[in-house]
């Protein structure tokens, strides 16, 4: 087996200081003539361009980009891409990353808090121009405090806390949807959410919304957490049959949840509660299920393009939609 002298490979590489000493120029003037800079004689650019052709030379993105103070890169934290939450703002952000020189650089967290702070510790480090939070396991307060070491944004609405963000305006399509649900006389509302109300502002807003327009606390038994794919729907649709659980309404974090949950039904001849869903995705218009659109490809999109600005805190709030099927 042929062994492979590491050492012997690295110091093979070519810097700008072979090519200086090969030439006879000096670093500063190859350096010139790398970066394209006036002041050089013609012949001097000849020669060492020539010099550079005979060493392969073949200069570091990495080392251009940050000796003009950027990496050109956007860290996008993820938690996962089970929820479509995630992956239509993921798409907003490819979008709009497409029409510019920036790299999209996808840092998954699964809401790990040591994780998350690396990351941020990586912004501090200028490993990249800014970050993109979908969600986080760090508190905003932390995620705040790292914004002088460069632009952070966040996919919900931070209240009072100073950090830049582009969020859904859920209020609007959660108290229309509410509101709609009581006046049709519906009162027995179970819930499927991704995660508890202490931890996911999203939960927080559903039952929040739920409180007001009910001036009532949500039964326990019908708040499933956890749930945030189709099969995860399905599952909890089964739980409930199973424990006697009979919802008039299932209010579902996503449109294929909740599709998951009326299979099950469908499957075992059961009575199909009255089904919302949210983010307005193809199942729930082929399947003609009421849902509530967040337009979260929007909200990746104009994150993306704050980043970017790095100007001060800037809070932009994208309007909701329910939209009412049979």
């Amino acid at each position: 087996m042929k062994k492979i002298n590491v050492r012997n490979e690295m110091e093979q590489v070519t810097t700008i200081h072979d090519i200086a000493k090969k030439s006879g120029y000096s670093a500063s003037t190859v350096s010139r003539v790398l970066n394209r800079k006036k002041h050089v004689s013609t012949e001097t650019r000849q020669a060492i361009q020539q010099v550079i052709e005979e060493l392969d030379y073949v200069p570091s993105d990495i080392a251009r980009d940050l000796s003009r103070g950027k990496t050109l890169n956007i860290g996008f934290v993820l938690p996962n891409t089970k929820h479509p939450f995630f992956t239509e703002i993921l798409t907003g952000a490819i979008d709009a990353a497409f029409k510019t020189p920036y790299h999209l650089v996808i840092l998954p967290s699964e809401y790990d808090e040591e994780k998350e702070i690396e990351y941020l510790e990586q912004l501090r480090s200028n490993a990249y121009d800014g970050l993109i939070f979908t969600s986080h396991g760090v508190p905003l307060e932390k995620l705040a405090e790292y914004t002088k070491y460069g632009p952070i944004i966040c996919c919900e609405d931070p209240y009072d806390v100073p950090i830049s963000a582009v969020y859904a305006k859920r209020r609007i399509a959660l108290t229309e949807a509410f509101t709609w649900l009581k006046e049709k006389q519906y009162n027995n509302v179970g819930f499927f959410l991704s995660r508890e109300e202490k931890l996911s502002a999203t939960s927080k807003e559903t039952l929040g919304a739920y409180r007001r327009i009910f001036k009532n606390e949500p039964e326990k038994q019908l708040v499933k957490t956890g749930v945030t794919t189709y099969k995860d729907g399905y599952q909890a649709a089964k739980e409930w049959v199973e424990n006697g659980i009979v919802p008039e309404v299932i209010f579902s974090n996503g449109d294929d949840i909740v599709t998951g949950a009326r299979q099950y039904y469908l499957e075992h001849d059961l009575a199909l509660p009255f089904l919302v869903g949210q983010e307005d995705q193809l199942s729930s218009q082929l399947l003609n299920i009421s849902t509530i659109d967040y337009q979260f490809t929007e909200i990746g999109r104009q994150a993306f393009e704050l980043v970017l600005k790095a100007e001060g805190i800037e809070k932009i709030g994208i309007p909701s939609t329910f939209i009412v099927r049979n």
